[in-house]
């Protein structure tokens, strides 16, 4: 499918968005308040290894899903339901 003009374009994302809900990358230090705020939150994670590694955290918070990303695993608190996945793909606009 394709669509000629902007206005196109930005209705086959606003469908998208709709389908998957809005992604969010924040800080980790935001990310930490965002958990705080979940009684029970779910943080699904993995980490990958290149040169260097690093470790990627998904969660979700009032129909937004948050994404961080750090050089080191993050502590997490006990009330913080984890799990680990193979691999991830975030793709996020912007730096």
């Amino acid at each position: 499918m394709t669509y000629q003009s902007g206005a196109g374009h930005y209705a086959v994302t606003a469908r998208a968005m709709r389908a998957f809900g809005m992604l969010v990358r924040v800080n980790p230090e935001d990310f930490t308040t965002i958990l705080s705020k979940n009684e029970k939150p779910l943080v699904v994670f993995t980490e990958k290894k290149f040169i260097v590694s690093s470790y990627h955290y998904l969660t979700s918070y009032k129909g937004f899903i948050f994404y961080t990303k750090t050089k080191s695993p993050m502590q997490l608190t006990s009330t913080v339901e984890l799990i680990q996945a193979k691999s991830m793909w975030v793709s996020v606009y912007g730096n």
